[in-house]
């Protein structure tokens, strides 16, 4: 069954791939960065990409999409990470209210919104219990759901929030997905291949070292400098796996390299479970950016099978139901 969908604050794709590899044709992908919106047309040029304000959208009208399979989201996550100030409802860059507004006019089936491990915070129990309330006077039952993308096979500890509503007739159909018993592959792993890429001879013992899964890779801020890979903590987690986390790459070490290597934006990518051929376009800052704050595919992909699970069986309840 051939299911479509839309997607808020697209990013660079991780949502959006991971939608794509459970199955779904996206109707239209809203995206306010223009070096996102770049990647997104770069690597789908059949995909209808609308570069807007969501608060201000001048061609994506929800309402043409009403009815649709699954609205997906990545909503902003600094209002409610514990980096910030945690301002949640009051922070201006929330997107939470302008997301119910668009399921009310959209109607979908489903939803998938994703969002950071603060939002279940006990500071926003009661904005999570508002959103509930409003859902559910619009016919929708929902749950919350932390999630860790190693747990799909991603190579880092990246803990996501992700809310799923579904219409009442669906839910008892819906069940988040079970943990895979296979083991992510460390970071040495991972990018060994990629490491060696220019003759570094030194890749082989670096792998050896970086025996661990990374830590959360941050995307950062526009308000910021250029790309590295996080706080002061962040960056001695990356040293302790061999990691130079002051700063991003051109290109893998050369083959005299001595010392401990900086990530490519490739490598950043493949660490959040993007694949090789997926191009993250614009210069290396806005890059890094893109792939720091993305969604990983892996995990878009799980849930969002299971999403499609739950409006399959129903529609097979029914066909059983008339027999």
């Amino acid at each position: 069954m051939t299911l479509v969908s839309v997607e808020l604050c697209a990013g660079a794709g991780g949502q959006a791939l991971g939608l794509e590899q459970a199955g779904y044709e996206h109707e239209a992908l809203v995206e306010i960065d223009a070096h996102a919106c770049q990647t997104l047309r770069t690597n789908r040029p059949q995909w209808t990409v609308f570069e807007e304000d969501l608060n201000s959208p001048v061609n994506f009208i929800p309402s043409r999409y009403k009815g649709i399979d699954l609205l997906a989201g990545g909503l902003p996550c600094p209002p409610f990470s514990i980096a910030g100030k945690q301002l949640g409802e009051k922070d201006e860059r929330n997107l939470f209210n302008r997301g119910i507004e668009i399921i009310n006019e959209m109607q979908p089936r489903a939803v998938m919104f994703e969002n950071v491990r603060g939002m279940l915070g006990k500071s926003f129990e009661e904005y999570r219990e508002l959103l509930g309330r409003k859902l559910r006077a619009m016919g929708y039952s929902h749950s919350w759901k932390l999630l860790n993308a190693s747990d799909f096979g991603v190579p880092q500890l990246r803990p996501r929030v992700v809310l799923v509503a579904l219409k009442n007739e669906y839910q008892d159909f819906f069940e988040w997905p079970k943990v895979p018993l296979q083991k992510s592959l460390s970071v040495g792993e991972t990018l060994l291949d990629l490491m060696a890429g220019n003759g570094w001879k030194g890749a082989a013992d670096w792998s050896r070292t970086a025996d661990r899964i990374a830590p959360t890779i941050v995307g950062g801020s526009k308000k910021h400098g250029g790309p590295d890979l996080g706080p002061t903590r962040a960056k001695q987690a990356w040293l302790e796996l061999g990691v130079n986390g002051m700063g991003i790459a051109n290109e893998a070490p050369d083959p005299g390299f001595d010392g401990n290597p900086k990530l490519t934006v490739k490598m950043v990518a493949r660490l959040q479970g993007f694949p090789d051929d997926w191009h993250i376009t614009g210069n290396k800052t806005n890059a890094y950016r893109q792939v720091g704050n993305a969604f990983p595919p892996p995990v878009a992909r799980a849930v969002a099978k299971e999403i499609t699970s739950a409006l399959s069986k129903k529609q097979v309840f029914l066909f059983q139901a008339a027999e």
